[in-house]
């Protein structure tokens, strides 16, 4: 065993140094703990268990308090509940939980166009599929036209590599049909064709199309296309109109996309528009014509119409322009309308628009020239918000469904009547346990960057808790991939604001809040505006007295946990404690390897390592690189053995690294799911009491009375 000394719990494992080092364009990489990757290897997992024994003994003190927090969050959870049916064909769909089971269950029954009104059919029950299992995810699940048959993939490790199975609805039998590694399932309208896609082995990189016909051995299933360029993911789904499959390859910054009539499964497959390196664009169908979301003239997207029979680029035609300073980020079409989605100042708006021209009557040929109208835009109430489309599987339809909240409004789901206007509240989330809105107050601010830009911050607390300069805060950020950090209503997070802290959320470069050109000044050569920008925050709100300037604590999450490194090395005077959890902190190892997931597809987000410039600007602010002897917070580094997305040893690396640099007392602690992915515990009560833990672990460090 690999660690020099675990004579008492209370005492850190000290991981085996085992000195290696390469030289890459000059400079000399050392890497002391690289046999942490030794997945196999029984050193490994010891090593990892000493730091869960270590991390348990650490918190042995608030067993109690992570008691008293999951029962809290337990209380402010409807347990046995239901979501809201939505229609497709002739049935309508929902979930539903039981109270003391995991997972969901998912069914449906018939009913008329407004309403169910069958009994009800058990689609798939996940707690059953999970009996005997310690994970068990979701990841596809796609019901045949005829309604007969169901399409689903599992998740038995968290690696997020899934098992296509095929039930049949009539009988409960599973059909003989079994794929592994699939990503995307799409059925043809024959009701026996599946197309479906695979990946890659080595690098996850879902990159092949077959066609399978029902009854066929697997064996003789036809490769349709192979995507050859390793930057380029592939994925398969049909449009709203049902009428054709579209097949998308997708880098991070470049799209391609075909087409198939949904009814000719052996069809020839139509080319929309050849890929053009740095150019995104999206597509659906309405009456012969296609609607095109593309980037070609502008960074934040506009909308073009073209015949199906003639779709490139030179037969285009303009219904929304490009706007500097508008994100164009969705449209969802209808027979009769499209509703479009826009970000705007950090917030979506969605504007429900008429569209006049070709309907079902015209030849395909000849279709005819759409317009679009100027419309209404839904209103929402708050001034800090989340919304985006609900299920929408009817594409004739004058109704649309949205989900509602914000950092203070439970999740809810809307109608809107896109003839009057009118929004009908579906469902509201049911939050029991003494939950009331009006104890809570969110706001939105700017705090200026080093360079002058202002970056949205939005806030929540307890209106009645709130004591200027004094509060413990909790400040959370990501700023990756052009993801916009959603601000939503969470119940768990009551444990939280209900002990005085403030929560922010910083809108940092790097991300999508403010569309393209935001997530463009945090990649590449700009990546250190995220940490620069979340250091900028931090500062601002502890002088504008939102909290107490020795009770700040941070968290991030994945790519967030890359911002978490890099804001501990640069400024750790900051914080008094961080969450971390599966964080990317071994920048240089993994993006130097093309052989692990993602590697290759994510040189468009860091930067490749293979030329210089990149290489030494990566180095700059890479986690594991930089760590120093200096006082660093008080961290807790958070991992799962079988992640995909961020390999365990990043963290454990980082940890055992860190351990023998850092120059305070404070904790450091690392904890690894021996049995889940990237997401944590699939389980929804196991997953509370992984929330627990941050919890306890934070309040202590910021010193909250439980």
């Amino acid at each position: 065993m690999s660690i020099e000394s675990t004579v008492a719990p209370v005492q850190p494992p000290v991981a085996a140094c085992r000195h290696t080092e390469r030289v890459v364009h000059g400079h000399t990489l050392v890497d002391d703990y690289a046999w942490l990757r030794e997945k196999e290897n029984p050193d490994v997992l010891a090593y990892l268990e000493a730091e869960n024994a270590y991390c348990a003994a650490n918190l042995a003190g608030t067993e109690e308090l992570q008691k008293q927090l999951y029962d809290e969050m337990l209380s402010h959870i409807k347990e046995t509940d239901e979501s809201v049916p939505f229609r497709e064909r002739e049935y309508w769909y929902y979930s539903r939980t039981e109270q003391g089971k995991q997972y969901e269950i998912y069914c449906r029954k018939r009913g008329t166009a407004e309403e169910p009104r069958g009994e009800e059919e058990i689609l798939l029950d996940v707690n059953a599929l999970a009996e005997g299992e310690s994970f068990l995810a979701l990841g596809t699940m796609v019901v045949s036209d005829d309604g007969n048959l169901l399409a689903y993939s599992m998740d038995n490790k968290g690696f997020r590599q899934y098992t296509l199975q095929v039930k049949d609805l009539r009988t409960g039998e599973l059909l003989a049909e079994r794929v592994e590694r699939v990503g995307s399932v799409v059925w043809a309208t024959d009701n026996r064709t599946l197309f479906y896609t695979v990946e890659d082995e080595e690098q996850k990189r879902q990159f092949q199309l077959y066609r399978h016909v029902l009854g066929a051995p697997h064996a003789d299933d036809e490769l349709v296309y192979e995507e050859a360029d390793e930057r380029f993911n592939i994925g398969a789904g049909r449009t709203r109109d049902d009428a054709y499959i579209v097949l998308e390859c997708a880098s991070h910054t470049t799209t391609e996309n075909r087409l198939l009539p949904a009814n000719e499964p052996r069809g020839a497959w139509r080319l929309v528009s050849p890929r053009r390196d740095e150019i995104e664009y999206y597509v659906d169908h309405r009456y012969g014509q296609l609607y095109i979301r593309v980037n070609d003239t502008g960074r934040n997207f506009r909308l073009v119409t073209a015949p199906v029979e003639t779709p490139g680029s030179e037969h285009w035609r303009e219904l929304i322009p490009h706007r500097a300073d508008t994100m164009l980020e969705e449209v969802d079409l209808f027979a009769g309308h499209a509703v479009v989605w826009e970000r705007r100042i950090a917030l979506e708006h969605a504007v429900v628009r008429p569209l006049s021209g070709p309907g079902p009557e015209i030849d395909r040929a000849t279709p005819g020239t759409p317009e679009m109208g100027e419309g209404r835009e839904i209103e929402f109430p708050e001034p800090v918000y989340s919304a985006h489309a609900h299920a929408n599987r009817v594409f004739e339809t004058g109704k649309y469904r949205y989900a509602y909240q914000s950092l203070v409004t439970p999740g809810s789901v809307f109608e809107y009547d896109v003839a009057t206007g009118e929004q009908k509240l579906l469902k509201q989330q049911e939050v029991p346990g003494g939950f009331d809105r009006t104890l809570y107050e969110s706001e939105r601010i700017y705090a200026p960057a080093p360079d002058g830009v202002e970056i949205p911050v939005s806030l929540v607390w307890r209106k009645d808790k709130r004591e200027p300069g004094r509060n413990p805060i909790w400040v959370y950020g990501y700023g990756s991939y052009g993801y916009s950090l959603p601000i939503g209503f969470s119940s768990t997070r009551l444990s939280l604001l209900d002990r005085g802290m403030v929560l922010a959320f910083a809108h940092v470069r790097g991300g999508g809040d403010l569309g393209k050109p935001w997530h463009d000044a945090g990649r590449l050569m700009h990546k250190r505006n995220t940490f620069t920008d979340f250091n900028a925050v931090t500062e601002y709100l502890v002088a504008r007295g939102y909290c107490a300037p020795d009770r700040v604590a941070a968290e991030g999450r994945s790519a967030g946990g890359l911002l978490m490194g890099a804001i501990a090395n640069m400024r750790p005077d900051l914080y008094r404690a961080l969450v971390t959890v599966v964080p990317f902190v071994d920048v240089m190892n993994t993006m130097l390897d093309p052989t692990l997931p993602l590697t290759v597809p994510e040189y468009e987000e860091w930067g490749d390592p293979n030329e210089k410039p990149a290489f030494e600007y990566m180095l700059s602010y890479s986690p594991y690189d930089n760590l120093e002897a200096k006082d660093y917070p008080a961290m807790l580094v958070k991992t799962s053995l079988y992640d995909s997305q961020v390999m365990y040893w990043e963290p454990a690396k980082y940890v055992a690294k860190l351990r023998t640099l850092k120059t305070d007392g404070r904790v450091l602690l690392l904890h690894t799911n021996l049995t889940a992915g990237h997401g944590g515990a699939s389980g929804r009560y196991d997953y509370l009491k992984e929330i627990a833990l941050d919890y306890a672990f934070l309040l202590r460090e910021l010193n909250v009375a439980g």
